[in-house]
């Protein structure tokens, strides 16, 4: 099984921005959690970071044919990105919307998730962890 995780815009600042939300730990470290994960669950993962919507857009279009399911991490996308919500339902794979802080407890606008229409569950609150349990996930339900 291959899973696609696609994360968005300023999470390649992890270590850097905001670490009292987001922790110290870097975009690197968070590469190795999610491959550690995969190969753990004996799954092959393409991991991909864009802070350009339309990059994100494209990547979601080839996972189609190519892998089983997405992870994604939309970052700030997740609330303005109807194009993003289109192509998740455009390749019409299982997904899963991952957020590494409670994004719920925080702004008001953080609340609305336009990819979260197109995602089947969400982890979100649970640090690197949401991406193991979104990797899990996909993997007991459709590995």
């Amino acid at each position: 099984m291959k899973l696609c995780i696609i994360n968005g815009p300023n999470l390649n600042m992890l270590g850097i921005r905001e670490p009292d939300i987001y922790g110290a730990k870097t975009y690197d470290d968070l590469v190795d959690f999610i491959r550690r994960a995969c190969e753990e669950k004996g799954v092959e993962c393409d991991i991909f970071q864009s802070n350009s919507e339309g990059d994100i857009v494209t990547k979601i279009q080839q996972t189609y044919g190519d892998a089983a399911g997405i992870v994604i991490n939309p970052a700030a996308y997740t609330h303005t990105s109807v194009a993003i919500l289109d192509a998740l339902k455009a390749v019409g794979l299982p997904a899963v919307e991952v957020h590494i802080s409670d994004v719920d407890s925080r702004e008001d606008f953080r609340k609305i998730s336009y990819a979260g229409m197109a995602c089947e569950k969400r982890f979100s609150g649970l640090g690197f962890e949401g991406y193991r349990q979104a990797v899990f996930y996909l993997a007991d339900k459709y590995g």
